[in-house]
Order: structure tokens, then sequence, then C-alpha cells
């Protein structure tokens, strides 16, 4: 049986190579091992394993491990007194930036966005109103064919003479020249109402003296002459220039409009034996008649208003026209091609030829 030496409890041993707490590490005297073990005994196996102070903190090591829990309350604690991320580093400036940066790109993408939406409703709505003019004028217009039906004068559809021309100032005339027509027909109409009443100015004029009957008739000539020839020879040739910017429509108002300003003059002046009752003729009624004297002043007044407008709208046409880009030159040729194409004188033309060759 192996002894163990005397000054070593063999409780106290410890095994090669182990670290237990508590213990010193006592390495085995070469010079005394050989003399404490008997060569002639049995071999005895001992598991250094079993001393006590290692099975005893073995075991300790492993309830340890056995009692921990990562779940506690203790690590919890920990857990909560932790510093966050968040406080100890803030964010960094270019992160920042590039926020900002994406936030205002996606502002003026919003912006972009309705601007576009605005518009396109601008677009639509311009589109509606072109519709509805292009269908106005449809409607206006016979089916069946493509000349415009005449509208003018704005008779019964009962009576039995029909309308002669076309008008229509929103349809032909362009805006920048819509005022100026719309002020010629204003004109016109006035015009037609002065030699109304010169009429019956000169009556009251041929009532009072029987030698002035010579007025009498001629104001009702000059009424229904002048009123209709007016409107032909001035007033439509100054729409169809404004309509279809025509020289020679430009040229022939100028032409005969200069002649009507002419004649308003004399009409006011009011000569007497002419048909007009104007200032002349109705201060040399004053003694006789000073009621009749009064409606030949307004009558009077009435020439003088138009002689004054007339001036003034031959002056307006007139800067129109320069603006048009209209000449001489281009009135000629109109006035050449329209000729040569107008199937009245191609037919009196060749009626003409035919008769000049059958009588050679």
């Amino acid at each position: 049986m192996r002894r163990t030496p005397p000054w070593r409890h063999p409780e106290q041993l410890q095994p090669e190579g182990s670290k237990v707490p508590g213990f010193r590490e006592q390495k085995p005297n070469a010079t005394m091992s050989g003399f404490d073990s008997n060569p002639f005994a049995e071999p005895m196996d001992v598991n250094p394993f079993q001393d006590a102070s290692v099975t005893q903190a073995t075991r300790g090591a492993s309830d340890g491990i056995r009692d921990y829990n990562p779940f506690s309350t203790e690590l919890k604690d920990r857990s909560e007194t932790t510093i966050p991320i968040s406080a100890v580093s803030s964010q960094p400036a270019i992160l920042q930036t590039s926020v900002e940066q994406s936030s205002q790109a996606s502002a003026a993408a919003a912006a972009g966005q309705a601007n576009l939406v605005k518009q396109q409703e601008e677009l639509e709505r311009k589109a509606a109103e072109l519709e509805r003019k292009e269908q106005e004028l449809q409607n206006r217009t016979p089916q069946n064919t493509g000349v415009k039906e005449n509208n003018w004068p704005p008779l019964p559809k009962f009576f039995p003479v029909k309308p002669c021309f076309y008008q229509d100032f929103e349809a032909d005339i362009p805006e920048e020249y819509r005022r100026i027509c719309k002020r010629m027909y204003y004109l016109w109409m006035f015009h037609s109402v002065t030699l109304f009443l010169n009429v019956l100015a000169c009556l009251a004029y041929f009532t009072v003296d029987s030698q002035y009957g010579v007025d009498f008739g001629l104001s009702i000539l000059w009424f229904l002459l002048f009123t209709p020839v007016s409107f032909v020879c001035w007033y439509r040739p100054v729409y169809r220039a404004f309509r279809s910017d025509s020289s020679f429509s430009f040229f022939f108002f100028f032409f005969v409009f200069f002649f009507q300003v002419a004649v308003y003059i004399i009409q006011t002046v009011g000569i007497p034996k002419w048909g007009n009752s104007g200032w002349i003729a109705s201060i040399s009624m004053i003694n006789t008649n000073l009621a009749v004297a009064v409606v030949m002043m307004v009558v009077a007044g009435f020439f003088t208003v138009n002689a004054i407008l007339a001036v003034m709208l031959l002056k307006m046409v007139h800067y129109k026209y320069r603006r048009t880009g209209a000449s001489f030159t281009k009135a000629q040729q109109e006035f050449s091609s329209g000729v040569l194409t107008n199937r009245t004188f191609q037919s009196a033309a060749t009626t003409a030829a035919q008769g000049a060759f059958s009588s050679n």
C-alpha cells in the first residue's frame, strides 16, 4: 500500500496541471518520489479528480453554469442603465443635408405637378371654348351647303323680303378691329336716323312756307337713297376690309367715305332749297316760327355730330389700315384677279366677243 508522506495530507493533494483556488501548486520532489513508492506493491488506480477539493471546485463551477439565466432581472437592470446610441453620437451633418435636399426636391416636384395640372385644366377649358364656338358656327351655317345664311337686315320669317347680307362681328372680324368696325356700323345707324329726322324737319319747314316744298321732297329722296347707298358703298366695304384684310376694300372705302364727309358738311351748313335743315335754314326760321326753328336746329346738331364722328372714324380706320400692311399694289392685284374671275364679267366679255365675231 502506497504511503503518503507525513508532511502532506491526502486531501490536500492537488493534481498536476490543475489550478484550484486556495491551493498552491506543489511540484513533486524528484528525489523523494522514488523512496516513497513501493516498487513491489500492486499498482493502484488513483483518480486525481476524486480529490475533495477538485470535486468541490468543479461542483461550484457547474452549479454556476446551471444557475445562469440570461433573462434575469439583474441583466435587465443592467440593460436599462445602458446609455443609448442616440445620446452618445449625434446624427451626421451630411445625412441631415441629404434629408433636407430630398424634402426640398419632393416639395419642388409637388409644386411642378400642381402647375402642370393647372396648365392642363386651362388648356382643357380653352379647348372646350373653341369647340363651343365651332359648334355655334356650324349651327349658324346650313349643313348641306358651305354658304353662310344671310341674317341682315333682321326681318321676321313671315316677311316677304329676305335678309340680303350676312353680318357677324364675333365670327368675321378679328378682335383688334372689332371695335372700330362696330363704331362704323353705329355711325351708319345714326346717319339713317338723322336723315329720317331731316324729313320731319323739312316737313315742318314746308308747313310754315309752301315755297320750301322742294326741301321736303329732296329730304325724302335723300332718306330713301342715301340710307341703303351708304350701307352698301362705305359700310360694307370697311366690313369686308377688316374681315379679309382686303386692300381693294380699304381703298374703295376711303374714296367713297371722303365724299360722305363732304356731304355731311353740306348738310350741316343747310343751304336752302337743297333738302337739308342745317344751320342756315334753321337760323332763318327764328323770326318766322320759333318752334320750327328749334326742330331744325336739333337736326342741324345731328348733322354736325355726324360730320365730327365721320372725320374721327376716318382717321381711326386709316390708322388701322396702315397697320394691316395693305398697299395700292395689292389693291390693284385684288381688283384684277377679282374682275377676271367674276362670272358676270366673264359672261359679258364672252357675249361681246361673240357679237363682234358674228358682225364680222
